[in-house]
């Protein structure tokens, strides 16, 4: 392969618009990810809630709930209780599940260090550290851990 200028200006161009393909998919996947595992944290914290109470303080809990609402049986304290910790529990495991089954964490990590290596990579071939032919190998090495990353538009010439 030759040492052309046009060469590595060529692979300095495809390592950029790699990594504002990187860069874009970061931006709607970190927001997703953090959601999910959020939801997920707080699905299950308030499920535990829920049932804390009438777990620890069983009917005097439930007596008391029903008094302080005015309500004519304690039995629609523990079906509103109950009906409450089912819905946030099932959030919590339809997000981790979603997050899981799109493996977003593990993505969001290969696209993090995928981006991080073409821009070592591109300081190198910018300051001629690096043979064209190592260059280009290494960028073939990275981008092939982010195979999920839609390949961007041809850079312009």
């Amino acid at each position: 392969m030759s040492e052309a200028p046009d060469l590595r200006q060529d692979l300095a161009e495809h390592i950029q618009t790699r990594r504002g393909a990187i860069t874009l998919f970061l931006q709607h996947a970190r927001p997703r990810r953090n959601r999910l595992a959020n939801l997920s944290v707080v699905g299950s914290a308030v499920a535990a809630v829920l049932t804390a109470g009438p777990a620890i303080g069983g009917q005097s809990f439930t007596s008391s709930v029903q008094e302080r609402l005015g309500l004519a049986d304690d039995s629609v304290v523990w079906r509103v209780l109950c009906l409450l910790a089912l819905i946030f529990s099932l959030g919590a495991a339809i997000s981790t599940n979603l997050s899981n089954s799109r493996d977003l964490a593990n993505r969001v990590s290969a696209a993090e260090t995928c981006n991080a290596e073409l821009e070592a990579l591109q300081t190198s071939l910018a300051f001629g550290q690096l043979p064209l032919p190592d260059a280009v190998r290494l960028y073939q090495q990275y981008i092939a851990k982010v195979p999920f990353v839609e390949d961007p538009a041809p850079a312009p010439r």
